[in-house]
């Protein structure tokens, strides 16, 4: 049996038609599938609007107890009941969650090395059982990047990160395909051409690509997820613009294929 993993990224949700147009082609995507956004634009607008502003380093968010706050709200409140809510209308039960409700995500505080991300967690646990039981219901999980330690501590997780663990844990299960949907065509050698798709990156590739720093920023995580979630039994991991989604579901050329090897095929 197929489940399909689709995050969505903070580019997209800012933008009210380009998140009705997604989560249209969201609503026709087949079978088992789960949606992990995560809402980092909106989050850094309401904390600069608050005095808060984002520090971030490599694509990751520093996190201190206001930005917590500010993330919590925004993440798990307004972005993940909106897209609920639109999924209703859509005919699609959803349900909401963070990594607390029913102690989905289990994680712990990244240790402070050579930076202190403060409130950042780092994956530990998930609960699949509760997944199966949602996707078996025909109820899509919702999943927003907040996370909890059990001993009663919210933690700020990236949604790539989530969304890569989710692949690779359901992949125990089920036969899993792991998509990042966001506003850019895929993985590009220009970031202002969208023309300069590199349609397949293997892991010789990323390596030079980010030796050169063509691949930098938001996009290192992603790809790091990606390739984890290869390693760990993901069948197939896809990056590209959110309004390709369907496309891509099909098998047909758009958006950027992730290959451990030279020679995988999918």
């Amino acid at each position: 049996m197929n489940v399909s993993i689709i995050k969505i990224g903070g580019n997209v949700i800012d933008f009210p038609e380009k998140l009705d147009e997604f989560l249209y082609l969201f609503s026709r995507f087949p079978g088992k599938k789960i949606l992990v956004h995560g809402g980092g634009v909106m989050a850094s607008k309401f904390g600069e609007s608050m005095g808060v502003m984002p520090e971030m380093v490599d694509g990751r968010r520093i996190t201190d107890k206001d930005t917590l706050d500010i993330v919590t709200m925004v993440y798990a409140g307004l972005i993940n009941k909106q897209i609920v809510a639109k999924l209703q209308s859509l005919k699609q039960n959803a349900l909401g969650m963070t990594g607390a409700d029913g102690n989905l995500i289990r994680s712990v505080k990244r240790p402070v090395k050579t930076i202190d991300y403060g409130f950042v967690g780092d994956i530990k646990e998930i609960n699949v059982e509760l997944l199966k039981t949602l996707t078996d219901a025909e109820i899509i999980p919702v999943i927003c990047a907040i996370t909890h330690d059990k001993n009663g501590q919210l933690l700020n997780t990236n949604a790539d990160s989530i969304a890569s663990e989710l692949a690779t844990n359901l992949s125990k299960k089920y036969k899993v395909n792991l998509y990042f949907c966001f506003d850019k065509a895929g993985v590009l050698i220009d970031e202002k051409n969208e023309n300069s798709i590199v349609p397949m990156i293997n892991e010789d590739i990323y390596a030079e690509l980010k030796k050169e720093n063509v691949i930098h920023s938001g996009m290192i995580p992603k790809l790091d997820n990606a390739f984890s979630a290869l390693h760990k039994g993901v069948h197939h991991v896809w990056i590209g613009k959110a309004e390709n989604l369907l496309l891509a579901s099909k098998g047909k050329l758009s958006g950027t294929t992730i290959e451990r090897h030279k020679y995988d095929l999918y």
